[in-house]
């Protein structure tokens, strides 16, 4: 199983919309995530330097990816 890499949270945004997600709205250092298709499932990302690795095993798990399916998104 690879590394958790030290992403930035404009890096997740980035690959959530390749994986269908846009920014619906920022409420202070979080922005909300809508996928544009069904389920239209709802993301927190944190607009910061770097996300903690919990944090983005529980994004990635919310996606509904493994860890090397999103990795392929990067």
């Amino acid at each position: 199983m690879p590394k958790l890499p030290l992403l930035s949270g404009t890096d997740v945004v980035k690959a959530l919309h390749r994986l269908g997600y846009e920014i619906d709205h920022q409420t202070g250092s979080h922005m909300i995530l809508r996928q544009n298709k069904e389920p239209f499932r709802r993301l927190t990302v944190s607009h910061h330097r770097e996300i903690a690795k919990g944090t983005l095993l529980s994004i990635i798990k919310q996606v509904g990816l493994t860890r090397e399916e999103f990795f392929e998104f990067l």
